[in-house]
């Protein structure tokens, strides 16, 4: 399911909750709305409340880091191209046809990124044609002199380590939020939300109250899931540096 669709169902099991609790105050015995029952309800809440807000915040720490860590991956690759688009051009014209390559590798990844794909990490899926090919190429070259032949044992090291990060990034769309802890955090929140209406009294205020409040428990749900499609969605990781690496390659 989608991040908006996830979010969706828990702004409608939180909301619907504290609605529900404003009409058992309907059918309820007033001794169990009374002072005693509210002090042992908002007690048991108050922990339930607790840890909604530890799973909560751990659930956004990871997505960021998962976010942040797709993003440094993203960086350092555009890095290692522009370097071996460097110790490509330094070997000499030889590479000329290497280095295209490379320039229309790094044109598809953009390409791919922009399209925003709704499956998200399909994005990064590593090309095994063009590694090949460029890696091919980088082989059949016929070094003249020991400098020649460091150089382009350096490009092919460049290039293994360009492969793995490829195929780390794309192995990574495996990661998301653990569902089970997701379903667990929406029946606690949903609890917690049927105490609030449980005790509320019916008015607009209450009522726009509760709403905002289910609206920002599922706008975090949001976040988190966003976060872990960083190359689709409205949470994306920024092209910049791969366009920078794309703007330097052969000159």
């Amino acid at each position: 399911m989608s991040a908006l669709t996830i979010s969706s169902l828990v702004f409608a099991f939180t909301f619907g909750g504290a609605l529900v609790g404003i009409a058992l105050q309907t059918v309820l015995p007033k001794h169990h709305l009374a002072a005693e029952s509210r002090g042992v309800v908002n007690a048991g809440m108050g922990l339930v409340a607790t840890l909604s807000a530890l799973v909560l915040g751990l659930l956004i720490a990871s997505a960021k880091g998962s976010y942040d860590s797709q993003s440094t991956e993203l960086t350092e690759m555009s890095a290692k191209v522009v370097f071996l688009d460097r110790v490509l051009a330094h070997y000499g014209p030889d590479t000329s046809q290497a280095r295209e390559v490379l320039r229309r590798s790094v044109v598809r990844v953009l390409d791919q990124m922009q399209s925003k794909d709704p499956t998200g990490f399909s994005q990064l899926e590593p090309q095994a044609s063009s590694a090949e090919v460029l890696a091919d190429k980088v082989e059949e070259l016929s070094p003249k002199d020991d400098a020649h032949r460091a150089m382009q044992t350096q490009a092919m090291s460049i290039l293994m380590d360009l492969g793995q990060t490829r195929s780390l990034m794309y192995e990574q769309r495996l990661s998301s939020v653990s569902m089970p802890l997701l379903v667990v955090l929406t029946f606690w929140v949903t609890a917690l939300f049927i105490s609030f209406g449980l005790f509320a009294p019916f008015n607009a205020t209450t009522i726009a109250s509760l709403c905002i409040s289910a609206l920002s428990v599922s706008g975090a749900i949001f976040l988190i899931m966003e976060m872990y499609t960083p190359y689709a969605g409205l949470i994306t990781i920024s092209s910049a540096p791969l366009r920078a690496a794309l703007a330097q390659i052969g000159k």
